[in-house]
């Protein structure tokens, strides 16, 4: 029997991640009875209950909460040979074979970002408790595991570095009529500090009056300008050149990659960085800071800036809108670079890791 915490099944960041990888664990164990933790409806809508060897077990518990330590431990079943939990918050008082995936350090690499003591204390006092459990750990990209290593130190278990795929659909879209009037770089991703979103409208401010270019930002709105007071008085300082679209559906999300001059991902921080490649697949030529995991990521299929220069940001974005054989060149290394990630490689390569486990 494995036992899967399911819970972040319908996050944006994780959920891509358990989506593509749930299914397929379940496919290649036939033989397992898989006990998945979290809310039947969401396993239901995801598609997880089809198969006869998946049974659903209701698990309600906040995220990171004292009570979670308690109900998960009650609700792993004591036949359980392998629990798979899927985010650091481990349940400390589980005894049994233990597998993790962690997606990033971000919490103790960039504590002045993180919002409360709190935070960090909980995030550090986790992380050294997988350390100690888990029987074996997959992180999303060299860069990660370098990170667990470098702020808990080696222990004995192994580290799996696995990176994450790009859907097919990415690679075959039908361009529709754009989704914004004008010429446009785009902006997608959530809104915490270390995605870097002041410099990019700063940077965008310096040279808007030298391109015909709008700024684009996939995301919501009223997040975003309650959590960040600088970028919304920058925003709101460039008037209609700077355009939020709030929350949008995989398709029409699809649409703004495909007629963009430019994807731009300025972040100071990430653990792999997916939306990067699904531009590349949807032909976007996408600029990404010299920072964390994106080089191992994008390679040669980027134009790379300095997250810490709003000026080097804005030149970039000059450079790229302003030559088309760039962009061109770009669009063809990208397509190709993106076309090496596959959900596939991913799962094959957890069930490797689980095979050794059991």
């Amino acid at each position: 029997m494995i036992t899967i915490d399911t819970r972040w099944l319908k996050n944006s960041g994780i959920g891509t991640y358990l989506q593509n990888v749930i299914p397929g664990i379940i496919s290649a164990f036939p033989e397992e009875l898989f006990c998945l933790l979290g809310s039947p409806k969401e396993m239901e809508q995801c598609g997880l209950l089809s198969k006869d060897n998946v049974q659903p077990i209701l698990a309600t518990a906040p995220m990171y909460s004292a009570w979670e330590q308690i109900d998960i431990v009650r609700k792993i079943p004591q036949a359980t040979q392998l629990y798979f939990a899927t985010h650091y918050n481990v349940p400390l008082f589980y005894r049994g074979k233990m597998l993790v995936t962690i997606y990033d350090l971000f919490h103790l690499a960039m504590p002045d970002l993180v919002g409360g003591l709190h935070k960090r204390l909980y995030a550090r006092a986790m992380f050294n408790a997988v350390r100690r459990k888990a029987s074996a750990i997959i992180t999303i990209s060299h860069f990660t595991k370098k990170e667990l290593i470098r702020f808990t130190g080696r222990e004995k278990q192994e580290i799996y570095p696995i990176h994450l795929g790009v859907e097919g659909s990415w690679f075959n879209i039908k361009k529709d009529v754009s989704p914004h009037g004008n010429a446009y770089v785009l902006y997608v991703g959530n809104v915490k500090p270390h995605k870097n979103l002041s410099a990019l409208i700063k940077a965008f401010g310096s040279i808007c009056d030298k391109i015909p270019h709008d700024l684009v930002i996939v995301g919501k709105k009223e997040g975003f300008i309650t959590g960040d007071e600088i970028v919304a008085r920058e925003a709101g300082r460039l008037g209609a050149r700077v355009q939020f679209t709030g929350y949008v559906d995989n398709g029409r999300l699809q649409q703004y990659f495909a007629h963009a001059d430019a994807f731009i991902l300025p972040s100071f921080y990430e653990g792999f960085g997916l939306p990067p490649l699904e531009a590349m697949a949807a032909g976007c030529p996408v600029i990404v800071a010299n920072a964390a995991s994106l080089p191992e990521v994008c390679e040669d299929a980027a134009i790379y800036c300095d997250p810490y220069s709003y000026e080097d940001i804005a030149d970039k974005i000059l450079l790229i809108v302003n030559d088309s054989s760039l962009r061109e060149m770009l669009r063809k290394k990208g397509l190709a670079h993106a076309r090496h990630f596959t959900w596939e490689k991913c799962v094959n390569e957890t069930c490797e890791v689980i095979d050794k486990l059991l």
